[in-house]
This record gives C-alpha cells, structure tokens and sequence, in this order.
C-alpha cells in the first residue's frame, strides 16, 4: 500500500500560510492535544485509557483517565459508479472529499449480483489507485449490507490482503436481497429465519476478525427508521451477537438535502424519510417514527426513546452521520449511457458520468460537505480510525456547526483529565463530578456561505438499570435533559464546567445542540426535552438553516449498585 501522508492540517511540513481557516483551528486542536507532527503519525503519545490509583482503602477502582486525542472527520456511507443507482467516479468523490476536509471515507456499494460477481473485484482496483492518488485520506472500501429481514448496513474491514475477499463472500452467502431474505414482518412466515441469519452473519465476520483473516471489521446500521423494519428486539439482536463489530447505527441518515425548497416536491422530507408504515415495519412504532426531526433518526433524536433504551441497558451504541451520497442537489452530472449488450447485472459498474450543464435530480451532498462524523483518535490511520469508532470515542454535527468538541468527565478529588465520549467512569454514590465541554467554535462560513454559531448546550442524563425484559422496548423513561447553556455569542474555545452528583444508581450523560433556529417540545413532552429538534413541513426543510451535534455518551458505574 501506498505510504500514507499525514493531512496537510495535521502536517508540520505544510505552512500554516497554506491552509484555510478551518485547518489553521483543527491543526490548534491537534496542538493543544499535544499529538502534533511524529506523536501523531507514529502515536507516540498514544497512551492506554487506565484508572486513576485507588488506596487500599478504597474499595474497587475508581476514577479513570483517558488519553489525548485527536478527531478525524469522516464518513461511512458513500456509493458510486459500482452502486447501481449512484453516479459518480472515485475521483470525482474522493476531490470533494478532499474539498470539504474529511480525513478518512468509506465506499459502501449496494449489494446485488453484479457488485458480487464483478464490480466487488473492479472497485478494488480503483480503491488502491486512489489511495495512491489521494494519500492524505483514508480510504476504506465497505458494502452495504441489505440485513436479512431488515434495512441497510455498513460493513468495511481493515485494508489488507483480503479486504474484498471478505466482502464479497459475506455478500454471498449472508445478504438479505440476494438470498430472498429481505421480508420481515408479523405476517411473514419467514421473518424469524431471516432475523437468526442476520446474526449468523455477525458472527461469521466477528470470527473472521478473531482468527485474524482480516485485521478489524466493523458493522454500523443506516438509516434505522426510514421504513421502520428495524425492530428493536433486531437492534439489540445485532449488537449482542457481535458487540465488538456491530458498534452502532447512523444518528442522522444521508439525503439530508431532499426537502430544499422548490427543489424536489412538496411532500420532500430531509433524509428521504418519506415512507409510512408497511405490513413489514415493526408495530410498535408511531407514525411519527418514520421522519426526521432537525435531520436526525426518531431513534436517537429523541430523547427517552430508541437509542437511549439501549443506552440504558449500559452498553455503547454509537450514533454517526454520513452523505450517503448518490445524486448530488444542483450537479449537473447525469449517468453516462450503456454500451449495446451490457448492464450492471453483467458488469458490476455504471458507465462514467457525463455534465449536461443542467442541475439533475438529487437529495444528497457530498461527502464532508453538510454531515460529518467525528472520531477520536491518538494517531493518524486505517486501524486507529476504527479503534475510535469501537470505542465510541464519537460526535456528529451537520453544517459544520462546529470546528470541535472535547468531552471529559472526572471527579472532583482527582487529578486526571477524566473520561470521555464511550468510556466510563467508577465513582461512589455521592460523589460530586465536573463534566468539562470544551467547545471550538466554527472559523469559516460552510459551503452555504453560513458561519454556524451555536446556540445552546444540552447535557441528557438516563439511568442505567441494566438489560431489559422486553427486548422490543423503546423507551427510557428516567432520560431527560437535565442541563441547558445558553452559549449565544461565544466565539472561538471555551469550556462549560458542568457540576454532576453520583446518585445510587449507574446512569450516563450526552450532549446535544444547535443553532437555535428550530426547535420544540421533545417527542415525548417537554418535560422530557423542553426545546429539541422538531420535524419540519414537508417541502420545508432547508438543512442550512436547522443544524445540530449530537456526542456518544459517557457511562457512570457508580460502586455497590
């Protein structure tokens, strides 16, 4: 593989003269983290998360202190020419995502029988040229996994010697639209096949990954409540069939510019979430499940509801964003014309794009340009990315609402910086904590010629009370939002020192904010969530003008409960 260069905000031998102000902060960031030049590209400074020292007195460790990190930016759902209903080249992908500053980037093809039996193998090749070509980012080559008996997912492995080896067999013999295994549903005589052998499929890359086939794997589910076939009970299924790779689900889908106004109809929603209860979507969910609410997923935008269920079984479950980019709103790029005798069923790939000068029709943006995920890391890498992803050291933000975030939580006797987003902290009942939000400021104006000023700070808190009875619940009834900082104005790094009381139970704490423009009661009533996002109306919903972060959560294991 080609050697790999350090971004050029990240490296010492690009003059700050040459970067743009965005860069000029994030390399400040990548100081003040103490990471910058050889610390980060060989992890020097990378340290294991260890627990501050107890005395013999004290019972079982507690406290905890997690490394320095950096945050790369990146995204795990993207198509092209070797998706059969995308459009664009690798280059073209990998320059706008160069163009909009993500660091690593993750082609996920749909899979069907042309992408197994030829484009799998033809996109490879064209992986290793753009790492070659583009040796400042992280390219990961993935799929997108139709689930047996449900939605989409990302799966992607470590580069290395059997990366579409791996794909393309998992593709064969464990995807839901090349088996017939794509139903679910309480009418279906085939659902609970097609539930077990999605978790047959976890399994087998799990072990895939232990018996060192391939160095790493991860799975992260998309677009969970689009059409609401991602029951709960799957949900939690997934995740315990192979918690070590089935790290998470998408906090808010791609297509986030399909409700532009006068751009695609009156009844667009932001992230195609546009779809109303079938024979196959789960029951138990309210028809309000299937829209976004400020852009993101009913499961994790509300707060009390899906995501926070599973947090509060006390157990990580990461929420991203990504483009899940297909057709671009306003390129006027459409797809290039078959050669007589072929199509993608018998060649894997779509003939390149051709510009007809003309806006065409689409719902997404490029990659970087609108959502971002965010992942901590102590070093520059393939492997690191994903290490922080497991981890869950992870937050998102639409818009580009924010240049960073740094999340610690610590005890007040100790000395150590804390934990932060994905990890936990030992503490006994009463002990007063100090959760530390260092925010940075936006320093340039987005692609939509908006500098994002945030607005507020919310700090959610929810019991852990360990794992539930009835696996498709929904809800977490003692989550709310507990602490809210007006931040209106604020510009450039501060931090919010957040004061926190360890009760007798274990609980944990996320953030969230915007940028005030739109918002409401919560989903489950104000005195859950007295100001979160709402859903806009349909045809109505400008992306740039409603733009919010959401960070993972940080666990409290509080001794004896």
């Amino acid at each position: 593989m080609t050697e790999q260069q350090l971004p050029t905000w990240a490296d010492p031998s690009v003059s700050p003269a040459d970067l743009d102000p965005q860069g000029v902060s994030r390399r400040g960031l990548l100081r003040r983290a103490g990471l910058f030049g050889a610390a980060f590209a060989l992890g020097g400074a990378a340290v294991p998360a260890v627990a501050a020292p107890a005395s013999a007195a004290a019972g079982p460790r507690l406290g905890g202190d997690d490394p320095r990190l950096a945050y790369l930016v990146g995204d795990h759902h993207i198509h092209s020419v070797y998706s059969h209903d995308a459009k664009y080249t690798f280059s073209q992908l990998a320059t706008a995502s160069a163009k909009y500053g993500l660091d690593w980037m993750v082609f996920t093809e749909h899979s069907n029988f042309g992408h197994a039996r030829y484009g799998a193998a033809l996109e490879h090749e064209e992986i290793l040229r753009a790492r070659a070509e583009n040796p400042r980012q992280l390219i990961f080559q993935g799929l997108e996994w139709y689930i047996p008996a449900a939605e989409h997912c990302t799966v992607f492995s470590a580069p290395g010697a059997h990366e579409v080896d791996l794909l393309t067999r998992f593709e064969s013999a464990y995807d839901g639209k090349l088996l017939g295994y794509d139903k679910g549903g309480a009418a279906d005589a085939d659902t609970a096949r097609n539930e077990a052998h999605a978790v047959k499929a976890l399994k087998w890359l799990s072990e895939q990954r232990r018996e060192g086939y391939v160095d790493d794997v991860l799975v992260l589910a998309n677009h969970p409540m689009r059409l609401g076939i991602d029951s709960p009970h799957e949900m939690r299924a997934w995740r315990d069939a192979a918690p070590e790779i089935m790290v998470g689900m998408e906090g808010a889908p791609g297509a986030q510019g399909a409700a532009i106004p006068g751009w695609r109809g009156a009844t667009s929603i932001r992230g195609e979430y546009e779809n109303k209860p079938s024979a196959q979507s789960w029951a138990g969910y309210p028809a309000d499940a299937f829209l976004t609410y400020g852009g993101f997923d009913w499961a994790t935008a509300t707060v009390g509801g899906l995501w926070d269920s599973m947090l509060a079984e006390g157990r990580l479950f990461s929420v991203t964003t990504n483009s899940d980019a297909h057709r671009i709103v306003f390129d006027t790029w459409k797809n290039g014309d078959w050669p007589a005798g072929q199509n993608f069923d018998n060649t894997g790939k779509l003939p390149d794009p051709v510009d007809t000068t003309t806006p065409q029709p689409g719902s997404d943006f490029w990659p970087g340009q609108f959502s971002r995920t965010h992942v901590g890391v102590t070093r520059y890498g393939y492997r690191a990315v994903m290490a922080g992803l497991r981890a869950g050291r992870v937050w998102l933000d639409h818009g580009h609402l924010l240049d960073g975030l740094d999340v610690r939580l610590k005890r007040d006797c100790d000395q150590g910086r804390g934990v932060t987003l994905g990890g936990r902290l030992r503490v006994r009942k009463g002990e007063k904590l100090t959760l530390n939000v260092t925010v940075t400021t936006a320093s340039r104006p987005n692609s939509q010629g908006i500098l994002p000023e945030l607005a507020h700070v919310d700090v959610i808190r929810g019991a852990v009370r360990g794992p539930v009875t009835d696996r498709d619940t929904w809800q977490a009834p003692d989550t709310k939002v507990v602490r809210t900082k007006d931040v209106s104005g604020r510009k450039g790094t501060y931090t919010l020192r957040i004061p926190l009381t360890a009760g007798s139970e274990s609980f944990y704490v996320r953030l969230r904010g915007s940028d005030g423009n739109r918002h409401g009661a919560g989903y489950l009533g104000a005195s859950v969530d007295p100001h979160g996002p709402i859903p806009h109306a349909p045809g109505d919903g400008d992306p740039w003008a409603d733009t919010w972060f959401y960070s993972n959560p940080v666990f409290v294991d509080v001794a004896g409960a």
